[in-house]
């Protein structure tokens, strides 16, 4: 059983060290990657504070389909291109979104995030998941959160 209580304090950095290594723990040796995405969204979601959704996006003939999340019910499909979600997969850039009313395109599944995070998961080459994270606060993710859930993106790489 993994207990995680994150101390607002501590510097970013510190905390997305210790999810990296609590998140390399948690799915070694499991090889389900439902499974998997399913305990590191829980991880996530204690671990990184202010968010109302964390989980995943997985690239399935084309377009985003819904994996496993926590948060409220979001949008199941997205097409690749469309909203932050599938701007990441569809770039396989990193997404920071200070403010998501000001992002082109925009999908609203919640409309009570203001901010949002999207990380690719590359695996040889290709996109075949995004990790998103929203949040009620304006400006809430920087690149100190960015570098974080890009460490995560390359430990999940590793049992897709």
């Amino acid at each position: 059983m993994f207990e995680i209580h994150t101390d607002p304090t501590l510097p970013k950095a510190q905390v997305y060290a210790e999810l990296a290594a609590s998140a390399k723990a948690l799915v070694s040796g499991e090889p389900d990657a439902i499974a998997n995405m399913a305990n590191l969204a829980a991880l996530v979601w204690m671990s990184v504070l202010d968010l109302n959704w964390a989980g995943f996006y997985r690239v399935i003939e084309g377009e985003l389909v819904l994996g496993p999340f926590i948060g409220k019910p979001a949008c199941i499909r997205i097409p690749l291109g469309q909203g932050v979600c599938g701007t990441a997969a569809a770039t396989g850039a990193t997404q920071l979104v200070p403010d998501v009313h000001q992002f082109p395109g925009h999908i609203a599944c919640d409309a009570q995030s203001r901010s949002e995070l999207v990380v690719p998961v590359i695996v040889d080459g290709t996109v075949r998941a995004v990790i998103d994270l929203d949040s009620p606060e304006l400006n809430r993710f920087d690149s100190a959160d960015a570098t974080g859930i890009e460490n995560l993106a390359a430990i999940v790489a590793a049992f897709l």
